[in-house]
């Protein structure tokens, strides 16, 4: 795991987002030239404008308006940001990450329950059956 992606996952990059995309999904070998190869795709770490633009080309989807969208459905995304699990029907078809948009945001004990305990990461996934779904968990120390 690269600096980038542990620095984001321990909610030390709040200002960042994180990218992942599917090889199955984009096909543009150059963007391994900015993130971090892994199993299945591509993750990059990048300022939050830079992100959101490149998650908008990449995807041809607006980044915030996608992650109202998945808000709709709570799935699990995987702790590392590059899978995750539908939750529609995920033991039926054909079932994959195609991409996955996330950020931090900082301790908030003024709003409470879990932003109140800590960092929050917020995932948020499109599967290859179209289902949009989202996650959030609290950042470990």
């Amino acid at each position: 795991m690269t600096e980038a992606r542990e620095a984001f996952l321990a909610g030390e990059r709040l200002e960042d987002v994180a990218l992942f995309l599917a090889e199955s999904y984009v096909s543009d070998d150059r963007l391994a030239d900015y993130g971090e190869t892994v199993e299945g795709g591509v993750l990059i770490v990048v300022d939050g404008e830079r992100g959101r633009n490149a998650f908008n080309a990449a995807t041809g989807t607006d980044a915030m308006g996608f992650a109202r969208q998945a808000m709709e459905h709570e799935g699990i995304i995987d702790d590392d940001l590059a899978g995750g699990t539908c939750p529609d029907n995920p033991d039926e078809g054909d079932h994959a990450v195609q991409f996955v948009f996330a950020f931090a945001e900082a301790q908030n004990e003024d709003v409470g329950g879990v932003y109140g305990e800590g960092d929050v990461i917020h995932a948020y996934a499109r599967c290859t059956c179209g289902t949009a779904y989202s996650d959030r968990w609290v950042v470990q120390g």
